[in-house]
């Protein structure tokens, strides 16, 4: 299966993308729109999860925010949670232009951070067909909690650090995105270093560190507060031992959520992207994705 590098254009700059044509089914198709989540770029494991929506029949486009792989943006490694939903926005509307393609059977796709930007997202656009929600950012204040105090004081102190002296000199202060339990790290607890390890592996675009000021308005973004909004089918895929994304604020959300479907694994935030897991999960999301999809 040939994928398409494209890019489509987001606050003045353009955004990196992959467009898959989907397998064997006549025009006009669905189409699954993809992110990433909280650092992340398209080459770390996404294209796994891409093919397979492709070979059941969808089109599917996988793309970088700005600032981060191979999409524009300066400075680098600026995670922006204003500027990503944009750039989720602006994705949508690219696709619509995409010939081909039924307008009203595109379905949201975002993992991690990216699950909490579609659930933000998608109320605001009564078109879209579906959401897929996997380990969803839900909740700011639960994470940082679920970081305990050292790991919390850590990131605050580089966090304003940032906010005050990076602004000044016009380059952020850095911190790492992945660390164990108790480091200054935006993602601290002992499964991360290895989960979030797999995927960095996978991306030669990957950075390890990200502008530290996104834990502040990372701590107050709550989007499972925009969950009875939602009128769309949506599908949660939590993780039971999610360490990174704590799973009570989610199923609070999902409990909001008028068509929700929720599906647990009894394992923890990066398990979901590889091996038996990932086939439980990718499984799972196909089959609810062609039946929402479908004509």
């Amino acid at each position: 299966m040939e994928r398409v590098e494209v890019s489509f254009p987001s606050g003045g700059e353009q955004c990196a993308a992959w467009l898959y044509p989907p397998a064997g089914i006549p025009k006009p198709r669905p189409l699954v729109v993809m992110g990433h989540g909280l650092g992340a770029n398209r080459e770390m494991g996404l294209d796994r999860y891409a093919r397979r929506f492709a070979a059941a029949g969808m089109g599917v486009l996988v793309f970088d925010y700005r600032h981060f792989g191979a999409s524009q943006g300066a400075p680098r490694q600026l995670p922006h949670i204003a500027r990503q939903r944009e750039d989720w926005r602006s994705a949508i509307a690219y696709a619509r232009t995409l010939r081909g393609f039924d307008a009203t059977r595109i379905a949201l796709w975002g993992t991690s951070f990216g699950g909490g930007h579609v659930l933000a997202v998608a109320p605001d656009d009564d078109y879209i067909a579906a959401v897929v929600a996997q380990v969803p950012f839900t909740s700011g204040w639960a994470s940082a909690i679920a970081k305990g105090p050292t790991s919390l004081t850590k990131v605050a102190t580089l966090a304003a650090t940032d906010l005050l002296v990076g602004s000044i000199r016009r380059k952020p202060i850095g911190i790492r995105l992945a660390g164990r339990k108790r480091a200054a790290a935006l993602m601290s607890a002992p499964d991360v270093p290895e989960g979030f390890g797999r995927l960095a592996e996978e991306s030669e675009t990957y950075e390890p560190k990200v502008a530290a000021r996104v834990a502040f308005s990372t701590l107050f973004d709550s989007p499972g507060r925009r969950a009875k909004a939602l009128k769309m089918p949506v599908f949660y895929a939590v993780a039971d031992n999610d360490s990174i994304a704590p799973p009570k604020p989610t199923l609070r959300a999902a409990e909001r959520t008028k068509h929700a479907i929720v599906k647990r694994y009894p394992v923890g935030h990066f398990d979901v992207y590889f091996d038996d897991i990932f086939e439980q999960t990718v499984y799972d999301q196909t089959e609810f994705l062609v039946s929402v999809l479908r004509p």
